[in-house]
């Protein structure tokens, strides 16, 4: 398992990868991925809807299993990965590369204090299995 030092995560299983510009990435983690298996369709919001933390903005749906995505934080979406609708499969060959799935502009950076860090997510998922 994969778990970068330079992101934040979720115990919902999303990455957040701090931009420029008050703006964040977000994806879902190697072992999302790994515990769904085969991705085989992705539903995102449009650019210019409106996230609130913790709730679901999207769906993943694998061989195994269809799973709700969470917002990590509350934002704007400035930018959908559209390749990623096209291409669903890419998240379990890349969650941390090119499979990420939306750029938001956060309505707050004091959310960012609420994700935990790389060593915290992978005792997490440790604790899971």
């Amino acid at each position: 398992m994969d778990f970068p030092g330079d992101l934040k995560y979720t115990k919902e299983h999303e990455w957040v990868k701090e931009g420029d510009d008050n703006t964040v990435v977000i994806g879902i983690t190697d072992y999302a991925q790994d515990s769904l298996g085969d991705v085989v369709y992705v539903e995102l919001p449009q650019e210019g809807a409106t996230l609130t933390k913790d709730e679901p903005f999207g769906v993943v749906e694998s061989v195994k299993a269809v799973s709700d995505l969470y917002a990590p934080l509350s934002g704007t979406v400035v930018e959908v990965n559209d390749a990623i609708i096209d291409s669903p499969e890419s998240i379990n060959e890349e969650p941390y590369g090119d499979a990420w799935l939306l750029k938001v502009e956060l309505s707050s950076t004091d959310e960012l204090n609420g994700l935990i860090n790389a060593e915290e997510y992978k005792a997490f998922t440790e604790e899971e299995k």
